[in-house]
């Protein structure tokens, strides 16, 4: 039987005490520290560290979980010598570029480096089907892979480049806040008529599995860059934009945050995309790196 490996959790946000409570649950010896102290209470069978340098110290496997890379970089400043040769997995938001930025400190200082991304809430962390990414070293994944699977069962690695998971990060909860500001516009709408906006679930969740549905179609289209094939086109959303624009006016909404979305729509059109896909906005969507 193998022996749980020790583990050290920097950073006590309500994410990072539901890390080191899964590590603690699963029977690995846990070391943690935070600024403030007194987050690791709650944390019964956790070492509590006195100094960032002795949680680093303290594990062969060290797993940040603060806010950004620049804070990650700034809790780990002092105990930057006491990396070399350990394992860092950094588990905080931010873009591919402070991935890299974080990886190239990170080896500078002898360590290997593994950044992820947790796609779920704290209370979801070490359930079967929470959704952990890493990118990065593959040998610390493939040596701490069991590790890292008690923070969730669904645990991948997107590659050896440092900034996939950032990339993936960022890439996914795109869609986040224009989802949720959809339904919370929707809400508005229909307490403004006063009804609940718990009557919409029904139909909301139907609307988000037909959603899910096309991305598959929507992807193929993509990634060939072909867009003649369309099941939705984007002149059938031009056609619903005057309407789409004073619905706020109608229906006692602040509908503006949609504004910019119905400009794109527009100059899909004025760039010859009417008759495509709806997926065709991809086009007007990608620069050129700089």
């Amino acid at each position: 039987m193998t022996t749980p490996a020790p583990v050290t959790v920097i950073g006590l946000g309500s994410m990072g005490t539901a890390l080191a409570g899964a590590f603690i649950a699963a029977g690995h010896p846990t070391t943690v520290w935070n600024r403030t102290a007194r987050k690791a209470e709650s944390l019964t069978g956790a070492a509590r560290a006195t100094s960032v340098e002795a949680a680093v110290a303290a594990s062969p496997l060290v797993i940040t979980c603060l806010t950004t890379y620049d804070d990650t970089l700034e809790a780990l400043g002092p105990a930057a010598a006491a990396l070399a040769g350990r394992a860092l997995v950094t588990l905080n938001s931010g873009t591919p570029a402070g991935a890299r930025r974080m990886a190239e400190w990170a080896t500078g200082h002898g360590a290997r480096f593994l950044d992820g991304a947790v796609k779920n809430v704290p209370s979801a962390v070490g359930a079967p089907d929470t959704l952990l990414y890493y990118g990065g070293d593959k040998t610390v994944f493939d040596e701490y892979e069991t590790t890292l699977r008690v923070l969730g069962g669904d645990t991948v690695h997107l590659g050896d480049d440092s900034d996939l998971a950032a990339l993936y990060e960022m890439a996914v909860g795109s869609t986040l806040l224009p989802a949720l500001l959809g339904f919370f516009q929707g809400a508005a709408m229909v307490r403004a008529r006063g009804l609940e906006a718990s009557t919409l679930l029904p139909y909301s969740a139907k609307w988000f599995e037909m959603i899910i549905s096309l991305l598959p179609v929507f992807a193929k289209e993509i990634d060939s860059g072909d867009y003649t094939e369309a099941a939705s086109s984007v002149g059938v959303f031009h056609a619903a934009l005057a309407e789409e624009r004073t619905l706020g006016q109608e229906s006692g909404v602040d509908n503006s945050w949609q504004f910019p979305m119905y400009d794109l729509v527009e100059r899909a059109v004025a760039a010859g995309h009417r008759d495509h896909s709806v997926s065709a906005l991809t086009e007007l969507l990608t620069r050129t790196p700089r």
